[in-house]
């Protein structure tokens, strides 16, 4: 997978946040209340949400892009600090003064997550707003290799953006995968590839996935939904399966030991969308994103993983 014939030019249109991280120790219980003290050791913010989606192309030695928004707090500038960091262009960032950026903190004691406080504005994007995001789009589609959608429900990607995403898209022969949210799947109709975990499409389908059976169910009904050419569905312990040509397949787990699932999906995304531009086989595809996330899963936050690490650990890759 390291051997690319070409850097893979990568845009990310997604919910962009801040993971903000509390790392502690946790010795006694308050005397205030039946709750666990924790001392504070250390504090740490980094991107999360689709940002996360970025963290692991640029890992991938991606070349990647963004289309998103942000409030216009302090977090908002932390987003657009940290992407210039990584050598991110800003310029398909808009920050909208009605809504705050998206945070998520996490207490975290010993390695065990306590809590999570989540400060977010869940109301949709204005049309203005969608009409600046897809000039910028249309704009600059033609250098893109692929497109990764990055649905974390936070407002950004309404019906109406992702019916322009697409068809935009498709027109270029731009192929685009989405990670989903909800449960009306329709609204990614158009799209060429879906990937939602077990539970999402249990709910989209309303299909209780519990054997092989089922699960061809449900990814055939996601299929008809969305109207798009391939279904990857993950499983969790369980593995990947993927459906195309009305057939499935289960790629098991590749799982090392699991500490923290926390952004195991956005590495699954960006693996997948990598090996697409790459012109790996779904198949490939599959297996390279199950071994990403093995990696992931081993370490704490929301971590990353290499083609150096994915070749130490599975050096037949």
């Amino acid at each position: 997978m390291n051997n690319l014939s070409h850097k893979i030019n990568v845009l990310v249109i997604g919910d962009m946040m801040i993971d903000h991280y509390i790392y502690g120790n946790c010795n006694r219980i308050s005397p205030e209340a039946p709750v666990q003290v924790v001392e504070v050791q250390k504090e740490e913010y980094t991107l999360g949400g689709a940002g996360n989606v970025l963290k692991n192309l640029i890992a991938f030695d991606c070349k990647v892009s963004v289309i998103s928004i942000t409030g216009t707090d302090e977090y908002g500038q932390m987003v657009l600090e940290q992407l210039s960091s990584c050598g991110v262009s800003t310029d398909g960032i808009l920050q909208d003064s009605s809504r705050c950026t998206t945070v998520k903190s996490r207490v975290l004691a010993s390695n065990h997550h306590l809590i999570r406080l989540d400060r977010e504005n869940l109301s949709n994007i204005t049309a203005d707003l969608e009409k600046e995001l897809l000039k910028f789009l249309q704009d600059e589609i033609d250098q893109f290799d692929i497109v990764l959608v990055s649905d974390y429900n936070k407002g950004l990607l309404t019906p109406a953006f992702l019916k322009e995403i697409f068809r935009i898209c498709r027109e270029k022969g731009i192929k685009t995968l989405v990670d989903p949210k909800g449960t009306d799947f329709s609204k990614y109709k158009g799209v060429n590839v879906i990937k939602p975990n077990k539970k999402e499409a249990a709910l989209a389908t309303g299909i209780a996935i519990k054997d092989r059976e089922s699960l061809q169910e449900a990814c055939a009904v996601l299929k008809e939904l969305t109207g798009c050419d391939q279904v990857i569905i993950t499983l969790s312990e369980e593995g990947i399966a993927y459906y195309t040509e009305k057939k499935l397949n289960l790629i098991p787990t590749k799982a090392l030991g699991v500490i923290d699932v926390t952004g195991a999906g956005d590495t699954v995304l960006a693996a997948l969308g990598v090996s697409l531009a790459s012109n790996k086989s779904l198949q490939e595809a599959c297996e390279f994103a199950n071994h990403a996330a093995a990696i992931v899963v081993s370490k704490v936050g929301s971590a990353v993983a290499s083609f150096e690490e994915i070749d130490q650990r599975f050096p037949k890759v």
